[in-house]
């Protein structure tokens, strides 16, 4: 796809919405969609890389109370004409249909490969990929259990989500301690992933989120990975104008 002239890619991840409490939530959900609004002034496409929720189960006939600003400015784009992708992250794996049918986000569960201007990328949040998180990747399986997720639905809202919600925080505070600390490329399982990737196909650029801590590393001559970062501490995202890829932090009012 070849981007008009002026038109741009943007891309943010870990908003981690309902955490540590409503109104510092809210606050942080307020500054993401003015960065929404003004994004969409040049934006042939948005996409929010994982977690945008630091917990959403959809119920049947319910889902968690709160969000109406974020949904409603992504039910806006999407009316509009833009496209809005949305990948679920290790937070929010349980969105199911209610999202993309209410707000009309594109939904996406596994990395996907894009292709603006002849530059190849490869998209996605990034958990339980590379080596290593052994652990990790045992509960997503088990959470990706088409039975338990039915055995909770059973759940009453009011304690499933409360319990799940419980989880949801305990995990963040538990592993927020290495967030700060880039742990070199050999410890990076993200970095390690990409290089195992391009061995075997080329791409100008990876984009992940799921790491919160924003980083540009080049793997080789033509060829960089872009973790997004977070929302909750250093609000930053990444924006490709149709020639180079910038990591870039908002602080309100300008792009």
């Amino acid at each position: 796809m070849q981007l008009a002239d002026g038109k741009k890619i943007y891309f943010a991840s870990d908003l981690h919405l309902g955490v540590p409490d409503y109104e510092t939530s809210l606050q942080r959900e307020k500054l993401f969609i003015q960065w929404l609004e003004l994004a969409k002034q040049d934006a042939t496409e948005i996409f929010i890389v994982g977690d945008l929720f630091d917990f959403w189960f959809e119920y049947k006939k319910a889902v968690p109370r709160g969000f109406v600003r974020v949904l409603g400015k992504l039910a806006e784009l999407t009316d509009s004409g833009l496209p809005v992708h949305l990948f679920t992250g290790n937070h929010d794996m349980w969105i199911f249909d209610y999202l993309p049918h209410e707000t009309g986000v594109k939904l996406y569960r596994e990395p996907i490969e894009r292709q603006w201007n002849n530059k190849k990328f490869y998209i996605g949040h990034g958990d339980g990929l590379g080596p290593g998180d052994h652990g990790y990747k045992f509960i997503k399986k088990v959470f990706q259990n088409k039975f338990l997720q039915w055995a909770f639905a059973r759940l009453h809202p009011n304690f499933g989500i409360g319990l799940a919600d419980y989880f949801s925080r305990t995990s963040r505070a538990k592993t927020g301690s290495d967030d700060d600390k880039f742990l070199g490329e050999e410890n990076e399982w993200l970095v390690v992933y990409c290089k195992e990737i391009l061995q075997k196909s080329h791409y100008h650029y990876f984009i992940f989120g799921h790491r919160h801590l924003p980083l540009e590393i080049k793997l080789k001559e033509d060829s960089t990975y872009f973790n997004l970062g977070d929302w909750i501490k250093y609000n930053t995202y990444a924006v490709f104008d149709g020639k180079e890829m910038f990591l870039k932090t908002f602080e309100g009012g300008s792009l």
